[in-house]
């Protein structure tokens, strides 16, 4: 009996990770028409950016615009589950990239632990029923990750440029990949074994030059409107003096246990230490590789504000990094590995039916829980529909948030949709692209959550009515049929 189960054949830790995330990733794709979330603001403004190819954006580079567009024309739908879908793959496809980047540094079977652990993460979970940038960006982060391993074992002029080259898509995704570079350049100075040629990093810096090439020309033909806009989103001196936002800052690490899972983050700031003073020298990287991000974003809550995903990029070095560490120690700590999984693989897999169901529920005065992501839809109908009553043929919002689903909800219908025009200042992509044209002379129905401007002399709406239950639950809608030319200010 000892002999033949000798001569068994041992499972393939590879085989087991890419079933697992296989199977979880369909489960998400199968469930996700049935979601009945509206889009959100970000992601119909993604979808129309897909509409309108382009090598850059107000807000955000192109990358998920060009995603969004390839998986409608795919599907030859513009429904929300074709916006939706590169979210489960995207984040499949990162889960398979870590396995393979953590294979690198430890033992087949954590190298898949660290792949599932990633699939399984909140952030994740929630993030692969919807469409963002952070999912577009994270597999050439993770990828850009395992290129720099294999480029420090063989320092090869190809690996190079694809290193280059996918450190550039992800910038081409979302600008945070530029907290790369910054960690490289920390972890070569901190940890010698890290190190590649002078050569490798000019031909990598190749590579992302030229990716990244159209829309640093897009920018500099556009006012740098995308460099700005992300300016003003980091925002650390609004005021004379500096201000710290305590509460902010604590408010954000407290979201990394959301994020990452409680069990991952509380090992995460546990194994950190330990890390920094290990003689294997890729915990040392792994460390240089995402607590530089964690710091950078946290310091950006103190002196203004940030969101719980703006440090996600972390996670691609900051996960392998722990599951080595608690591995590493066996006993309690591996335990540790499998109770963090339990408790986000449970979130993972209830997460794709709750949202089947979630719009449906309400608080005890009637108002939607997830109030961000309904209604939207629903006041879109409700202004195409006076558009028709008054017999115009184009509406004017001012509202980004009305805007955004407008657009996507009249994309089939006979109403155009314009944006307020702005009046010095530009506050959106729809006013940047889409303002009410100088030469429209045909009256248009002004839709707006305030009473006409005085330019209108309008003191009485041609209908009013409030909006329904959801994001703008309870909030007058004005409705006028006005001349265009009262929209446009002194000439």
């Amino acid at each position: 009996m000892q002999k033949n189960a000798a001569l068994r054949p041992t499972p393939d830790p590879r085989l087991a990770g890419i079933a697992i995330v296989a199977a979880v990733t369909l489960y998400r794709v199968l469930l996700l028409p049935h979601a009945t979330a509206d889009l959100f603001v970000d992601e119909a403004q993604y979808w129309l950016w897909g509409e309108e190819l382009a090598f850059g954006y107000y807000s955000k580079p192109p990358l998920i615009g060009w995603v969004i567009r390839a998986f409608t024309e795919l599907g030859g739908s513009d429904a929300a589950f074709w916006i939706r879908l590169p979210g489960p793959l995207f984040h499949g496809a990162t889960a398979l990239i870590l396995m393979g980047f953590a294979r690198r540094i430890m033992d087949p079977w954590p190298a898949v632990l660290a792949g599932l652990v990633y699939l399984t993460m909140p952030a994740v979970a929630l993030a692969s029923l919807l469409i963002s940038t952070d999912t577009i960006l994270l597999p050439f982060f993770a990828g850009a990750l395992w290129l720099w391993l294999l480029l420090v074992d063989r320092d090869r002029p190809g690996i190079a440029l694809a290193l280059g080259i996918c450190l550039g898509l992800g910038m081409m995704a979302k600008y945070a990949a530029i907290y790369f570079i910054l960690c490289s350049a920390l972890a070569m100075l901190f940890v010698p074994q890290a190190r590649i040629g002078w050569r490798s990093v000019l031909m990598a810096a190749l590579g992302f030059g030229l990716v990244i090439l159209p829309n640093v020309i897009w920018n500099l033909q556009n006012d740098l409107v995308t460099l700005s806009h992300t300016a003003d989103n980091v925002d650390w001196v609004n005021e004379p003096g500096i201000s710290l936002n305590v509460s902010g800052a604590l408010e954000f690490i407290g979201g990394q246990f959301g994020v990452l899972g409680p069990v991952f983050f509380a090992a995460y700031l546990l194994v950190v230490p330990m890390a920094l003073r290990s003689a294997d020298w890729t915990r040392r990287w792994l460390v240089w590789m995402s607590l530089p991000i964690l710091l950078l974003v946290v310091g950006q809550a103190l002196l203004s504000k940030a969101f719980a995903n703006w440090a996600a990029t972390a996670y691609a070095a900051g996960i392998p990094l722990v599951v080595a560490m608690l591995w590493d120690r066996a006993g309690w700590a591996r335990r540790a590995i499998w109770a963090g999984l339990a408790i986000n693989g449970a979130l993972a897999l209830a997460l794709p039916v709750v949202a089947t169901q979630i719009t449906s529920w309400t608080h005890e005065d009637g108002a939607p829980v997830l109030r961000n992501y309904t209604g939207r839809a629903e006041l879109s109908r409700q202004i195409i529909d006076a558009a028709h009553e008054t017999g115009a043929d184009a509406v004017v919002a001012a509202h980004r948030h009305v805007l955004s689903d407008l657009f996507h909800t009249a994309r089939d219908s006979d109403v155009t949709i314009y944006a307020e025009p702005p009046q010095g200042y530009v506050p959106h992509y729809y006013a940047q692209k889409h303002a009410l044209p100088a030469d429209r002379v045909a009256p248009v129905l002004l839709v707006s959550f305030d009473p006409a401007p005085d330019a209108c002399n309008r003191a009485t709406p041609d209908l009013r009515w409030a909006a329904p239950q959801g994001a703008h639950r309870g909030r007058p809608v004005y409705a006028y049929l006005v001349d265009p030319d009262c929209l446009r200010g002194p000439k």
